[in-house]
């Protein structure tokens, strides 16, 4: 699975951002979706996951996916009927998120 789903991002002239299993193993093809994986592979070796992370911009993607999971859980359905209405749905959903958000962080002040 993993294969054809970097062979279709390398199709679309793209770069994938997956991180490869801990167990993973070098791809013997010669495919240039392969090749990527390999050097890939090479790169979260010698750097460590973490820093390949933060590097890669994995980190970001994974931030995006978590606030838009929350954004579902949120509303799981649009009950307004045309789509200006559903914009402003979402919006007001999103600044009660935001504010849920506000409120559940520490705001720590140094003591003087």
């Amino acid at each position: 699975m993993s294969g054809k789903c970097r062979q279709a991002i390398a199709d679309r002239q793209a770069h994938a951002v997956i991180p490869p299993r801990k167990n993973a193993r070098s791809w013997k093809d010669t495919n240039a979706h392969s090749q990527e994986r390999n050097e890939l592979l090479r790169t979260v070796k010698h750097l460590g996951r973490t820093q390949w992370r933060k590097g890669s911009g994995y980190r970001r993607r994974g931030l995006a996916e978590t606030k838009m999971h929350c954004i579902k859980l949120l509303s799981d359905k649009l009950c307004s009927r045309n789509f200006d209405s559903q914009v402003n749905d979402v919006h007001a959903g999103v600044a009660v998120l935001n504010k849920f958000t506000e409120l559940g962080r520490p705001h720590t002040q140094v003591d003087t």
